[in-house]
Order: C-alpha cells, then sequence, then structure tokens
C-alpha cells in the first residue's frame, strides 16, 4: 500500500491565518469605537443600557489633546448632563426637539457646538494662527481682490448689519477666515467668510444667515487679537443656526 507523507496545505492554512486576523480585528474595532458615546441611552425613557463588560468595551486610555487642551481619559463614566433649551413635539422616541429659548445662543440643531479646548490653534511656529491682519505683520489683499474693509455688510433681512473694520487670516493656511464687523450699535462681531457673499459692483458684502438685529447676539471674543477654538464653534454655529432659526418662516415647511 502506498504512504502518504504528513503535508501543509499553505493555502487553507494562510485562509484560517486571515480569519483569525480578521476576526481579532473586528472585535478591537468593536471595542475601540465604544470609547466615547457609550453607555448608550433610551431615547424616551433616558434609561441607561449596559455597558457590555469588558470584552465589549475598549480599556480606558489617556489622550493628550493638541495646542495644550490639556488630557481627556475614555471611555469614561462621566455623562453630559448638560439642559437641552428645547422640548419634544410627541412623546413619541425619535420625534424632533422644539427649541424653547435662543436656538443661536442655546445650541440647539444647527447651531449646535462642539465644547472644544478654550485655547487658540497655533502654526508650525507656536502661535496663533488665526488673527487680524492688524496682528499679521505682511500680509496684504492681492492686487485685483476686492479688499472688504470699509465695505457695508447686509443682513437677510435687508438691513445694514455694520461695517468691516478688519479681516481675520489663517497664517497657516494663507486664507480670510473671518471679516470683523464694527456693529451699527457699537461693538464688534465675527463673519466667518463662509457665510459672506463680497459683492464687489455694489461694494457691499450680503449675509443671508442672520438678521441685522441677531448680529449683536453673535458670540464676543475674550481676546480682540485671537478667537480660542471654542470660539470659533460658537460663532460658526451662531451664523449656521440662522439658516433655519433667525426668522419663524425659516423653521416652517418650503409648501
Amino acid at each position: 500500500m502506498p504512504v502518504y507523507e504528513p503535508a501543509i496545505d499553505l493555502a487553507l492554512v494562510t485562509i484560517i491565518a486571515f480569519f483569525v486576523f480578521f476576526l481579532g480585528l473586528v472585535f478591537y474595532l468593536r471595542r475601540e469605537d465604544r470609547r466615547e458615546g457609550y453607555p448608550l441611552e433610551e431615547d424616551g425613557s433616558g434609561r441607561v443600557r449596559t455597558a457590555g463588560g469588558v470584552l465589549f468595551m475598549a480599556q480606558p486610555k489617556k489622550f493628550y489633546l493638541p495646542f495644550g487642551g490639556g488630557t481627556v481619559v475614555v471611555p469614561n463614566a462621566n455623562r453630559d448632563r448638560r439642559a437641552i433649551a428645547a422640548e419634544r413635539t410627541s412623546v413619541t422616541p425619535g420625534s424632533p426637539m422644539r427649541p424653547t429659548g435662543n436656538p443661536l445662543v442655546d445650541g440647539v440643531g444647527p447651531a449646535a457646538y462642539a465644547e472644544r479646548a478654550k485655547v487658540p490653534g497655533v502654526d508650525f511656529h507656536g502661535e496663533p494662527k488665526i488673527v487680524p491682519m492688524r496682528a499679521a505683520a505682511g500680509y496684504t489683499i492681492a492686487n485685483g481682490d476686492p479688499d472688504p474693509r470699509g465695505m457695508t455688510v447686509v443682513a437677510a433681512d435687508g438691513g445694514i448689519a455694520g461695517t468691516v473694520k478688519d479681516i481675520w487670516v489663517d497664517r497657516s493656511e494663507t486664507m480670510i477666515r473671518y471679516l470683523e464687523v464694527g456693529l451699527a450699535g457699537g461693538g464688534a462681531a465675527l463673519l466667518p467668510m463662509t457665510m459672506a457673499r463680497v459683492n464687489k459692483r455694489l461694494g457691499h458684502i450680503k449675509v443671508e444667515a442672520i438678521t441685522a438685529a441677531q448680529f449683536e447676539g453673535v458670540p464676543k471674543l475674550q481676546n480682540s487679537n485671537q478667537i480660542t477654538l471654542y470660539e470659533e464653534e460658537r460663532v460658526t454655529a451662531y451664523f449656521g443656526g440662522g439658516f433655519l432659526y433667525a426668522t419663524p418662516a425659516r423653521a416652517e415647511p418650503l409648501l
């Protein structure tokens, strides 16, 4: 009788090794994606679900935040207990929320913002990267491009919000991030450049996000020559929320 020597099927071993590796990768990723947002809460009752145990939750890990933002350890048992200035439109789980205050300031819906670090973003030299041109030596408007300084800012309701006083540039990206608007009632407000439409022919800047009166409520800066990551969130969220909440008609159905 023929004698068969034991042999190793490399193709089979490779397939088995691949499936073992892939199973381990899925297991690892499913643990890692539970660092934030867990344990889950029931939408209607607010009841907290079980975390899933050590096999389904990643072990705590310390992360060092950039720009001097400190450290954070996740996962942790901290829950977001902040009150929401909104109420349900229905008792049905998943139903939309109706603002109960000023949604542009309260951070409801499209005006929501993240609790970012209250320090400015820095460039490669460790200096604040978004600053007004009055504090950015060597920055000028290119020849042929409209200079928004001195232009009138026309709001969504057609009212005059104020006049552009200065330009805030991003020294890392070499681009305009904000326009500093001197308000008609006094003070100043930052206007995200992405929310502004410069009309060179008419010599004004059109803003569809908010009304002229709402410019007074734009979150203010603690330092007139720099903006923190948290303040960037607040300013951008304020204007972003205006596309839904600036006027009562915007929050109604289109038809």
